[in-house]
Parts: structure tokens; C-alpha cells; sequence
């Protein structure tokens, strides 16, 4: 069973700067054919100070840190079990080409379902620009499977 102890932990945070580059190679990866996305005149026209950047974009740049993963195994989900649950996003505004990015990712709730068949881990990422307004909340649902 996860340690209910674990909620509210927080993980160091870390700083990531958007690139107009890989915002043009996520969104032709995703198959995003709207030129605001691809054209920086676009973008500036549509009211965009830059490229923004695409829906799921920041959960790719979550990945950015060191060892991404390694907070798995530091709250004690057996990574054999462990399945993904459900992503979500909620945006205060979009981010664009250049922003500079701070996450700091916390566990936001640990339950179980099925007399503990299923444990949810829920993990919440807040991520805020230089100057510390928020920019979006990035919402994660593992799930570990118990025999």
C-alpha cells in the first residue's frame, strides 16, 4: 500500500525556456496544421506574442528534468503495477516561444478502489512563469495495481 504520508510532498522544482524550434516540431508531431502554431507572423497576428505553445506541450516539457521518472519509485509505486491513469490540463493562459517556465509538482492525493485492488496516486504540477504568475496546473492519475 502507498504511503497516505506522502501527500502534500513536494518535488524540486526546476526551470525550462520554451523554444520556438521544438514548439514547431511538437505541433507537426502532434499533426497541427494551424499556421499560428507553425508561422511566428501567424502567431503574432492571432494576438500571440510568439509561438504558443500547443495544448499538451508542457507535459512534454515536465519531462525536461533530470531523471523524470525517479519520483515513481521514491513514493513507492512498484513500477511492474503501475499504470496511467488519466491527464489533465487547466490553463490560466497560454505560454509562447521564449517564457521561461518554473514546475514544482506535488502529490496531491493518494486513495484506494476495491478493498485496495487499485491505489490512485494524483500528482498536480503548478507551473508559473518568470515572474511567479501561473500559467497552467498539470494534473497526473497513476495508477498501481495490488494483488
Amino acid at each position: 500500500m502507498l504511503d497516505r504520508g506522502q501527500i502534500g510532498r513536494a518535488f524540486p522544482p526546476f526551470s525550462v525556456t520554451l523554444e520556438a524550434g521544438r514548439l514547431r516540431f511538437f505541433a507537426k508531431a502532434i499533426g497541427e496544421t494551424d499556421p499560428v502554431y507553425l508561422d511566428e507572423a501567424a502567431a503574432r497576428a492571432a494576438g500571440h506574442r510568439s509561438l504558443p505553445a500547443p495544448p499538451t506541450f508542457l507535459f512534454a516539457l515536465e519531462q525536461e528534468q533530470p531523471d523524470p521518472w525517479a519520483w515513481l519509485q521514491e513514493v513507492g509505486l512498484d513500477l511492474k503495477k503501475v499504470l496511467h491513469g488519466e491527464q489533465a490540463f487547466s490553463y490560466h493562459r497560454v505560454p509562447t516561444a521564449g517564457e521561461t517556465l518554473t514546475f514544482a509538482a506535488r502529490i496531491k492525493d493518494i486513495y484506494d478502489k476495491k478493498g485496495g485492488a487499485l491505489e490512485f496516486l494524483v500528482k498536480e504540477v503548478a507551473v508559473t512563469d518568470a515572474a511567479g504568475a501561473p500559467v497552467a496546473e498539470l494534473t497526473t492519475t497513476i495508477v498501481q495495481r495490488n494483488a
